[in-house]
């Protein structure tokens, strides 16, 4: 057997997504792992152009069929900005949970990590509510929109 330079974990992460593809009646394509390589080597959510400057191998065509697809598989997740884009990221079950701040002024965004203490509150918040209105959270979101550094 020969040894392999494979990380381990994106062999588990690739294992996943080819599950979650099957469960709806797609496969792994080619295509599809460069896509998820892009969104991977990304340190914040993607927008289909921001795809296609990464990676020109990939047609514009076929980077909107395969988001839709790895969308409805939960791999990938949509995130709304501020502008007429749509960016794209890996589901946070893959790649752990963040929270956003996105650029009311470019549109902008990039993840932020879910400190401890903000992770606390919002659970808080989430019992509060339930006691108060019986609606049961099942996980949450925080986007935080302003003026980025850039914009100021």
């Amino acid at each position: 057997m020969s040894g392999s330079t494979v990380d381990p974990t994106v062999e588990q992460m690739r294992a996943t997504v080819a599950d979650r593809l099957r469960a709806v009646g797609q496969r792994l394509t080619a295509n599809r792992q460069v896509l998820l390589d892009a969104l991977t080597a990304s340190p914040r959510p993607l927008t289909i152009p921001e795809i296609l400057d990464d990676r020109p191998e990939l047609a514009q065509s076929s980077v909107y069929r395969n988001l839709v697809v790895l969308e409805e598989a939960g791999v990938v997740h949509r995130v709304v900005g501020a502008d007429e884009f749509a960016r794209w990221e890996l589901a946070e079950d893959l790649t752990g949970h963040h929270h956003h701040l996105i650029c009311a002024s470019c549109g902008r965004v990039e993840d932020v990590p879910a400190s401890a203490g903000l992770e606390r509150s919002v659970a808080a918040a989430a019992a509060a509510i339930t006691r108060s209105t019986g609606f049961r959270t099942q996980h949450h979101r925080l986007d935080l929109v302003g003026v980025c550094a850039a914009c100021n």
